[in-house]
This record gives C-alpha cells, structure tokens and sequence, in this order.
C-alpha cells in the first residue's frame, strides 16, 4: 500500500493545485468585436439570437463558434497568478461550442487505435524504489471521505484507482454507457491534444480561452456570466453544492459530470465554461508569466514552473469543475487560472478544441 501510496502522490500533483479561498473581485474590459451581442443579452437564460451569431461545423462534426478578433482585459486581483490585469489583442479563431465528448472521444479511439496515458503500463524507472507489481495503469479519482481533518491533504479525498481511464472514469465498477453526452475525462495533456490533431483543430491558448468565456461581459463581475451564482433560483453551472468534500447536495442536479449544454450558453453560445470539468489549454503554467505577456495572441512561457512543485512540468487548465466550491477551490471563477501536470489525468478534467481561421 506504501507503493500505491506513492504512486498516488506523484499522480495527483496537479489536484491540490487549483485553490484558493480568496474573495473574487474581477476587473475585465468589454470586447469590443463582441460587445454588440453580449450587451443586448442581459442573462444567460435569455434567448440567443442566431441572427448574431456564426457557426461551423468541425471535421469531428462538432458546430463551433466564431470567436471574433479583438481586444480584452485579461486576469484577476483576486488572484496573485492572475496578475497584473493586462489588455491583450487576439485573431479571429473558431472555439467548440460544448466540451468534447465521451462519444466524440470513442470515434477517435475507434479511428486511430490510440491509448490513453491512464490506458499504458507505468515505466519502473520512472518510480524508483517501488515494487513494480504495483506499477499498474489507472489514474485519479474523486472519492468522498466519510471524516477529513482539515483541507490540506487532498489525499484524504483522491485516490490513484488501478484501471480508471475515459473508458471507465472512476475505476473497473464505471462507464460512459449512457454517457455518451457527458464530457470525456481522465486525459492527461497529450491525450488532448492528439484528439485535437486527428479533428483538424487545436487545444486553445488560455488568452483565447478567457477571452471567449468573458464574451464581452462587463469589468468587476465575479463569475463569467455577472455577480449573481444563481438566476431565477437555478444554478448556472455545474459545481459543487454541500460540504466540501463529504457531502455533494447535488442542487445543481449533478455529483459528477453533467450532459454537455445541460446550462445555459453564453453571450457567444459556448457552453460550460464555467464548471463541468477543467479544460486543458495549450500554454505551460507560470504563476509570473503575465508580467511579461505579449499583448498579441500570447502563447505562453517557453518553460514551466510551479513553486508549489517546482520539477514538474504543467500546463494551464481552465474554467473549473464539478468539484470546485467556496470553501477549497474558487478557481471557477471569471479570470482565474488552474494548472495541471501533463501526465496526470483525473476524473474532473477534459477539453475542448479550437481552430484558426485560415
């Protein structure tokens, strides 16, 4: 069990990393080439006009949205790696309307015979000094304790599960049968970004990422669609209701994953950019990377660093998850970042693609 133990540790490096229980005060600046839009829908559960709207349909057969060029105040001050809030300029790129699927991911699969990180052997020389009997593919899972004793440990609630991957996301007991809508998980970053690569598209940059999830939304708004977590009594997005980690109320309907588009849009028909699951972006984490940024389509540092874990090499991830709440993990929130190490697939992150308008 000290082994497994081990295993656990080093593959759950990224999930303690997207924390924070600050208050969230967000600063971002209208976008120009989408103000027209975003202003003349005063909330999320008013109806889109298509009229205003422009979509494509992606080589995976996935509608994507026109994302126009333009403008924006990217970061948090409620966030010290979201810092300092700074104007970026950024192309026109078309953006997946819905996070990819179980069952888009299944035609990739079907398509090109491709194994998962989670899916392949673990090599012994990576984990020196642990039996290799216990080096067995899996990857993490949620699991909610009985008992904690503080939020330090995350270990008290993840749990490296031998043969859990996007076939099966939370072990050899799961499936996707009837989930075939539900966004796909356990991917570490390449597994992402093969898919992407077979679809023609492209992971997005956290630049495009926000940008597209602020969708001209007004300065001082603490999530991306206002100030306010529910509308009319309903939730907004897919996360975590209850006491954190023991008991999920499931308010918002949903313990875990929920139905791509089961919330509503944004101003630009994106869905779930706020909750659901963490999405991979293209960049390499830096928490001072934007003192630094280009104001033209940032693409990221050209190394990565954590002082949380300095040897590991992690890559931005966006807009939160089912398990994101006030009291542990506030990283859902409007212009807030996460991070995740590339090889550490969980059964709260996925993805969802992007494509440059030639």
């Amino acid at each position: 069990m000290k082994a497994l133990f081990y295993v656990a540790l080093l593959s759950l490096s990224l999930v303690g990393c997207n924390v924070s229980t600050s208050n969230n005060k967000v600063n971002a600046n209208d976008l120009d080439s989408m103000v027209t839009c975003a202003r003349v829908i005063p909330s999320r559960f008013s109806g889109l006009s298509t009229d205003s709207l422009t979509y494509i349909s992606g080589e995976d057969n996935v509608k994507m949205v026109l994302i126009p060029a333009g403008e924006f105040r990217m970061g948090s001050t409620s966030f010290d790696d979201a810092q300092p809030l700074h104007d970026v300029e950024l192309s026109a790129f078309w953006m997946d309307e819905h996070e990819v699927t179980n069952a888009q991911f299944k035609a990739f699969v079907e398509a090109t015979g491709y194994i998962t990180i989670a899916e392949r052997p673990l090599n012994p020389s990576d984990f020196p000094g642990v039996d290799p009997s216990m080096l067995v593919p899996g990857s993490a899972v949620f699991r909610a304790p009985k008992n904690i004793q503080g939020l330090n440990n995350y270990l008290q609630w993840w749990e490296y599960v031998p043969d859990a991957n996007w076939r099966q996301p939370e072990g050899p007991n799961s499936s996707i049968i009837g989930k075939e809508n539900h966004p796909v998980t356990q991917l570490a970053y390449q597994d992402a970004e093969e898919y992407a690569k077979w679809a023609g598209k492209r992971l997005p940059t956290e630049a495009e990422w926000e940008y597209a999830a602020k969708a001209g939304r007004h300065e001082n708004e603490t999530y991306y669609w206002g100030n306010e977590k529910k509308e009319d009594g309903k939730w907004l997005a897919n996360i975590y209701q209850g006491e954190f980690p023991m008991h999920n109320t499931k308010e918002d309907g949903y313990e875990t994953t929920a139905p791509v588009k089961s919330f509503p849009a944004n101003a630009v028909g994106l869905y779930d950019m706020e909750g659901n699951v963490w999405e991979w972006c293209a960049d390499l984490y830096r928490p001072d990377y934007y003192a630094n940024s280009p104001k033209r389509n940032p693409t990221g540092p050209s190394d990565a660093y954590d002082p949380q874990e300095p040897g590991a090499i992690k890559r931005v991830q966006r807009g939160g998850s089912f398990l994101c709440n006030d009291q542990y993990c506030e990283r859902y929130k409007a212009g807030s970042r996460g991070k995740g190490e590339v090889n550490s697939p969980t059964n709260n992150v996925g993805f969802r693609c992007v494509k440059d308008i030639k």
